[in-house]
């Protein structure tokens, strides 16, 4: 944060007149294949270091247009040292973050490390072996620049980025042919306990852990078609992967600590073509959040909340499927019909990070535009001439 950084956060609503037609076609896309040659790449290749939040869809179809404004809060500074900030604060200052499961400039992990930095917070990241050059050298060559920019102007700096595979444990875990590829070539210390080791080496202690990282080699798969690796494969990238950083990470967790994971709404609703054991994997992860909170609450003072957020058009979701088709059904069918933007999660996580959440430890944070409520489309054909409220404003 730069040097005149001030001691509070100021939530400010920035309303931004913009007009989004959804009347287009969805065209046929062409789905990512996750089956790979070598019988371990598929717990490997194609780790999708963001929240997947995207199936493959069953129909193409038009929507009729909509228009809304862009309501974005964002976090804002709003004191100086001398002036105190108006307002209810969120105060980071002094706390330090891991976020697993950065490797790029695009979706809710980065969204998250951005938001806890404009709150104060030191930022430390694990990204995915194989993209960590690739993340590093955009990073150096400045290409991050312009989405590093934070609401006071200065730019998010990244005290130190590790190298990460959450899907080991430790070196033993590691088969053969994950040691000798060069995609892991250079790389050293990147299995979770060495990771937590190390930021322990460098840093000491930390306050907050972000749990961004879900893969599914067979999400285009129906459940009943999954295979066993493949299901098996899911639970250990999407879900098993937060309680593996929990189990190394809690002894450097300073006392009244925060842990955030991220979820979809298929862990309790049908999605269908969310498969491959996707959809189970994100129910483990809400059930383990309580588990967890109860047993990281007791020994460590630490609590534990996961963020079911809504669909966004992140990289790693473009490569899967159909996003658009995804967030133009919750601009039909949500309560609040606009689009969600990545930073409104990253500022749920800041305040449930923060001590205004002191007293919220076991939940689901829904971050979806209420989409979660809905028990069935409104846009449906079944609904024409009943009276259904929408949002005309242009």
């Amino acid at each position: 944060m730069a040097a005149n950084t001030t001691p509070g956060l100021r939530l400010q609503i920035q309303a931004t007149k913009q007009c989004i037609s959804a009347s287009q076609n969805i065209s046929k896309m062409s789905t990512m294949s996750f089956s790979f040659g070598s019988k371990r790449k598929s717990f490997t290749d194609f780790r999708s270091s963001s929240h997947i939040s995207l199936t493959k869809p069953i129909h193409s179809f038009k929507l009729a247009p909509i228009k809304f404004e862009r309501m974005v809060t964002k976090a804002m500074s709003g004191a100086s040292e001398q002036v105190p900030v108006s307002g209810l604060p969120i105060d980071l200052r002094g706390k330090r973050a891991f976020i697993a499961g950065i490797a790029d400039d695009n979706g809710y992990g980065w969204a998250i490390a951005k938001s806890l930095a404009a709150a104060g917070a030191e930022i430390l990241v694990g990204t995915w072996v194989p993209a960590l050059n690739i993340f590093e050298t955009s990073l150096r060559r400045g290409k991050f620049d312009q989405s590093r920019v934070l609401p006071d102007g200065s730019l998010m700096e990244i005290a130190k980025v590790y190298p990460l595979d959450a899907v080991f444990d430790s070196p033993e875990d590691v088969p053969e042919d994950v040691k000798t590829n060069k995609r892991y070539a250079g790389s050293s210390k990147w299995t979770v306990s060495e990771v937590a080791e190390s930021v322990k080496q460098d840093f000491g202690t930390i306050d907050i852990l972000v749990h961004s990282l879900a893969n599914g080699p067979e999400v285009s798969k129906p459940l009943s078609e999954t295979s066993r690796k493949g299901y098996l494969a899911a639970i250990t990238a999407s879900s098993y992967s937060f309680i593996s950083l929990l189990k190394h990470f809690l002894p450097i967790m300073n006392p009244g600590g925060a842990t955030i994971s991220l979820t979809y709404i298929a862990s309790e609703r049908i999605i269908p073509g969310y498969g491959g054991g996707m959809s189970s994997a994100k129910a483990a992860l809400e059930s383990d959040t309580k588990v967890l909170a109860f047993e990281a609450g007791r020994k460590h003072k630490v609590r534990v909340n996961t963020i079911s957020a809504g669909p966004l058009g992140s990289r790693a979701a473009k490569a899967i499927g159909f996003i658009d088709m995804m967030i133009n059904y919750s601009l039909e069918n949500a309560p609040l019909q606009k689009e969600l933007y990545a930073e409104e999660v990253g500022n749920t996580a800041a305040f449930l990070a923060s001590p205004l959440a002191s007293a919220i430890t076991g939940a689901t944070v829904y971050v979806d535009n209420g989409l979660n409520a809905m028990g069935v489309g409104v846009d449906s054909p079944a609904f024409t001439g009943l009276d259904i409220p929408k949002d005309n404003k242009s």
